[in-house]
């Protein structure tokens, strides 16, 4: 689909400064109500509007339900967990000013600030997380990232429906401002985890007031109505334009917000968003086109940035349709692929690497299985499977959402599946709230897909594969698999876990549910005038602590 409108361009910025400075000072018929400020006054005279490329519309902005970068950055403004980003990245205190590890590490016990709030002015407790948590794993919900409190006591048996008494799940108000969770075995990254929006708190009472809380697709996340607890507070969301956050005056530590607003524009072309970040329009660029980059890296180095990413291009494969309910056809089209001509050739060097097996590597962990076998292989394979040349084996679809990068790769992709087995394949490009929809009802047969660590630790990438995972959508499910997953967290030391590892990466190589086909470099532009940029393996970062130059 094409990119909507945007408003005329050539007002952008005046229009945007003139509407946010008039927002800060409370008088604009547009201004927060008065429960949702949007600013704190003493930023008036000169307001810091950061200006941000954010890929595509968001799906929604309720933490709960979503399950995308896009939406990542965003809520990530709007929303803080227990602990948050410090301003150089890692772990930092968030809602919890400090928390306590139990010597068996199976019980963390975090104290709440005193002067944690809501933006409406309600304090914010204890059981407002606890609240939080039994609403995403509450089944009718049907939270995607349900699983990722899995780690607690009972949490998974309460999501499957198997228990109804939320009381017993590892998770308690001990009082207002303490919180203990009980784990079901030893959790490593759980702090890591916890910077997740999974984990994040909603305001019930305000869920309650637009709809029934556990259902998706409620108003209460749109402005007038949103209630957070982060940073920065929502005023303002045009469809398929931006959305456009300003400082908040209740945030516990407003004192060390620097910037005063930040517009998430929705663009989905690539060519867009590089042509209104060269014109000044744009602080940050997302995404380069394939076709910028070497130029910007050459002639523009000031704004150039080439950094690690912890994640993965894979396409999902649908066993669930034939012909890829065999895995014989799964493999042969997964050999058939050429990474080194899509990485050399059509992402021209940008520093991303051939996936062999689905993990990406990194110091803690690096898959030992990964994918061998020629183009020999993969046709015997194909024609052991009744489809010698890729005769009588009907066209294959491929499913992207709109990106020029998707299209380009699905097409090298057709082309080598058509002229190295004789496979016919169709390429389908959808919004990607439909492409979203397409995954999750089942409804493809190939998708273009990516993810992105959670937090830097292979089992962020493993647990996607669990059998009925909320983010699985491929069909494919092993008890092999299950089990070993279950165990990774029950051995005793780190190499036992990591070994464990080893063996889901060859479960995945010997199935192939998924085809990697490269693993991420971040390739973005950005203004020399964003201060505090920090950059992290997940590209994640404290939107409190970014500040722009005068």
């Amino acid at each position: 689909m094409s990119l909507r409108p945007f408003p005329p361009l050539a007002h952008l910025a005046a229009a945007t400064a003139l509407c946010l400075c008039t927002m800060l000072v409370g008088c604009s018929k547009n201004a927060a109500p008065a429960d949702h400020p949007a600013a704190a006054p003493d930023r008036v005279a000169t307001p810091k509007i950061l200006r941000v490329g954010n890929g595509t519309e968001p799906q929604d902005l309720d933490p709960h339900v979503v399950s995308g970068v896009p939406e990542h950055k965003i809520i990530t403004a709007l929303l803080e967990g227990l602990v948050t980003y410090g301003p150089t990245g890692g772990i930092a205190p968030g809602m919890a000013e400090r928390w306590e590890t139990s010597d068996d590490g199976l019980t963390y016990t975090f104290h709440l600030r005193g002067n944690a709030k809501w933006s409406n002015g309600e304090p914010l407790t204890s059981q407002d997380f606890v609240s939080s948590f039994k609403r995403i794993l509450t089944p009718s919900l049907g939270a995607e990232y349900a699983y990722k409190l899995f780690h607690l006591v009972n949490a998974e048996e309460f999501n499957t429906g198997k228990l109804t008494d939320f009381s017993k799940v590892g998770a308690q108000a001990v009082d207002a401002h303490t919180l203990r969770l009980t784990l079901k075995h030893r959790t490593p990254f759980l702090l890591e985890s916890l910077q997740h929006y999974a984990w994040f708190p909603v305001h019930l009472p305000t869920l309650k007031k637009f709809g029934e809380p556990n259902r998706k697709g409620s108003a209460w996340t749109r402005p007038g109505n949103y209630v957070g607890n982060g940073p920065f507070t929502l005023v303002e969301w045009s469809p398929n334009q931006k959305i456009t956050v300003a400082r908040s005056r209740t945030y516990w530590d407003q004192a060390h917000v620097a910037l005063d607003g930040i517009e998430f524009y929705a663009i989905d072309s690539a060519e867009t968003e590089e042509r209104l970040f060269r014109t000044g329009r744009l602080d940050y660029c997302n995404t380069l086109p394939l076709a910028k980059t070497e130029l910007y890296r050459r002639e523009r180095p000031e704004t150039y940035r080439q950094t690690p990413y912890y994640g993965v291009y894979y396409y999902r494969l649908n066993v669930t349709r034939k012909p890829l309910d065999d895995r014989r056809v799964r493999r042969a089209l997964s050999l058939a692929i050429d990474r080194e001509s899509i990485i050399e050739n059509i992402l021209r060097a940008g520093g991303q690497s051939p996936a062999r097996h689905f993990t990406p590597p990194s110091p803690k962990f690096t898959a030992s299985a990964q994918l061998t076998g020629d183009l020999a292989e993969a046709k015997r394979l194909l024609a052991e499977a009744g489809y010698p040349e890729g005769k009588n084996l009907p066209p294959v679809e491929i499913l992207f959402n709109t990106a020029d990068s998707h299209r380009i790769i699905a097409e090298a992709v057709q082309q080598m599946w058509k002229t190295r087995l004789g496979v016919n394949a169709t390429i389908i490009n959808q919004e990607w709230k439909v492409y979203l929809d397409s995954q999750r009802t089942g409804n493809y047969q190939v998708a273009r897909a990516g993810w992105i660590g959670d937090y830097e630790d292979p089992h962020t990438f493993l647990d996607l594969w669990v059998s009925g995972g909320g983010n699985n959508q491929t069909g494919w499910g092993s008890a092999d698999y299950d089990r070993l997953l279950r165990g990774a967290l029950e051995t005793k030391t780190e190499p036992e876990r990591m070994a464990v590892y080893q063996e889901l990466e060859k479960i995945l190589q010997e199935e192939v549910p998924v085809i990697p086909i490269y693993f991420y470099s971040r390739v973005y532009a950005i203004s020399p005038k964003v201060l505090n940029w920090t950059t992290s393996p997940m590209d994640n970062r404290g939107w409190k602590w970014v500040d722009l130059a005068p």
